[in-house]
């Protein structure tokens, strides 16, 4: 058997150098990687059947928990078909899968039990996760071998997401909603979801007060909660419940090669979910699933902000997502903040939104430092990239036909809870195909600043809106909207930078201003005349907001 020895740190700070473009960016602390005892168990030597119909949880444990207490090492999944129930990680131990192991969870619910946890950044109430650890050291899951959560057993499903012969043969197990539109495995799980935030964890309470809704409450994937250098690096992780893999509040995560596969239907689906978590990278993986696929998250609201863990320190390269809500995203429970993240070499095909940040009033947190580099988009069904503070909330723009008055949003006083997005850069982006190439959307009280999006050649059905927005730059972007009427939309936005726009020639107005707080709009280096009229002025606005200039 091969030795699993200790894999040398890696020097954040190093890697970035690969990255010209990012070169210049604040120094990183050293990612520390576990490293392990050469002894090596099989899980067979404690009775495991790969015969896909003996459960193996009792055996899986017991070689994980023999290896830990031994001193760590590697416990061995050799190749076939093993069924399980919920296992535990235990420090220093790799839990390494080879090629043709297939590890799937029992669809059998009783199997797993309620536990106090934190989801969807607040504390909640959940299963147990499908793999989960909590306060361990020196940790790891590698291998080429899978791992399949048979979620279809625990997530619901809306009858507009499938054919008409799934959606019959679906039916003939479980419950329907009263609209006959949403299955649930259920009539528990469909209770659940007629409660809202039933998962909370409200004072006083305990896990048996959630038993009458256990269904509803689906385990996530993987959960290592509060753990130190972990690794992750080669299996595959499909067909989760929820979230997939959740690192939350722990440090040095390495997350290498690492395939993630859920239907694109599938409910809370998302790939990697990192949770106040520090140091870390995230390479080489593949990510097709039914919810955002590479996401950055740091509690919600109050909870969040008391947390006061931000995730910081990251390097995510070289990866591949092909179906998501979002590629790469921040928030919206981003509370305790987001900083020091670099993204280069990530593709996204086919997701919902490309690049996403997204947040609310009330999350508070800031978001900072962000550096992303080579991306190539297709097929995005929304926005290639987007800053949205009014996350869920009805969107300002006007429609084709509507007034082009800006929407009436008044100001809220600023407070602990309002969130902010700055210093943030994005170079180097194509995107072929999306509804619209570049969305920043602010509040009155707290404008999204700061932002600088160059290098960009964006194909989309509309261009730009930037509605109150603060220090935006925008340098050699290529907007080839389909839609030009205008080009470019400016609302209550102010310090904002267009240097070197190229656009659909022929198009009807290149940009409209609108807004009482409009002001300092620069576009330069541009081709006006390629428009049939350059700039539109809303009500209040004056002629001398927009200065017009070439080298």
């Amino acid at each position: 058997m091969k030795r699993f020895a200790s894999l040398a740190g890696l020097t954040l700070g190093a890697l970035l150098t690969q990255l010209p473009a990012l070169a210049a960016a604040p120094a990183l602390p050293v990612v520390k990687t576990p490293s392990f005892r050469k002894d090596t168990i099989s899980i067979v030597k404690f009775g495991a059947v790969a015969d896909g119909l003996t459960k193996n949880t009792t055996a899986i444990q017991q070689a994980i928990d023999a290896s830990s207490k031994a001193g760590g090492g590697v416990v061995l999944v050799p190749r076939g078909h093993w069924l399980t129930g919920p296992i535990e990680m235990r420090s220093n131990v790799n839990l390494h899968v080879t090629k043709g192991a297939f590890v799937q969870f029992t669809r059998n619910f009783a199997d797993y039990h309620l536990i106090k946890t934190s989801w969807e950044g607040v504390a909640a109430v959940r299963n147990q996760a499908l793999i989960y650890g909590k306060d361990l050291q020196n940790i790891a899951i590698t291998g080429p071998g899978v791992f399949d959560g048979n979620g279809a057993a625990w997530r619901p499903v809306k009858k507009s997401k499938l054919t008409e012969t799934q959606w019959k043969r679906l039916i003939e197990t479980g419950v329907t909603n009263e609209k006959k539109d949403t299955w649930y495995p259920s009539a528990q799980a469909l209770k659940g979801s007629t409660i809202p935030e039933a998962f909370y964890l409200k004072p006083g309470q305990d896990t048996k007060d959630f038993e009458h809704i256990k269904d509803f409450l689906r385990p996530d994937m993987l959960v290592l909660d509060h753990c130190q250098r972990l690794l992750l690096e080669g299996p595959t992780f499909q067909n989760s419940p929820a979230w997939s893999l959740h690192p939350l509040m722990s440090e040095d995560i390495t997350v290498r090669n690492v395939t993630v596969l859920n239907p694109e239907y599938g409910q809370n689906t998302d790939a990697l979910d990192l949770e106040s978590c520090k140091n870390g990278i995230v390479e080489g993986c593949t990510f097709d699933v039914g919810d955002d696929a590479i996401c950055i998250k740091s509690g919600r609201d109050e909870q969040g902000r008391k947390r006061g863990m931000p995730t910081e320190n990251f390097i995510i390269r070289d990866s591949k997502v092909y179906h998501g809500h979002g590629g790469f995203v921040i928030g919206s429970e981003m509370s305790g903040g987001a900083r020091n993240i670099y993204v280069s070499n990530v593709s996204f095909m086919g997701t919902d939104v490309g690049l996403r940040f997204k947040a609310a009033r009330g999350r508070g947190g800031v978001v900072e430092n962000i550096f992303i580099d080579n991306i190539t988009m297709k097929d995005i069904v929304g926005q290639a990239i987007i800053f949205d503070l009014y996350y869920m909330a009805k969107d300002p723009v006007p429609l084709a036909g509507e007034s082009t008055a800006p929407p009436v949003i008044r100001a809220e006083p600023k407070n602990e809870g309002t969130p902010q997005f700055r210093s943030i850069s994005i170079k180097n982006v194509t995107c072929d195909g999306a509804e619209t190439a570049i969305m920043l959307r602010g509040l009155p009280e707290m404008p999204v600043k700061d932002i600088t999006i160059e290098n960009a050649v964006l194909q989309s059905k509309k261009g730009l809106v930037c509605i109150e927005a603060d220090g935006i730059r925008l340098k050699n972007v290529t907007l080839l909207s389909q839609e030009t009427m205008p080009v470019m939309e400016v609302q209550n936005s102010q310090n904002i930078t267009l240097d070197g726009i190229k656009y659909t020639p022929g198009a009807t107005l290149l940009m409209r201003v609108t807004g009482d707080r409009a002001k300092d709009v620069k576009l330069s280096n541009t081709d006006t005349k390629a428009a049939k009229k350059d700039v539109e002025f809303g009500d209040k606005v004056s002629k001398k907001t927009v200065t017009i200039s070439q080298r």
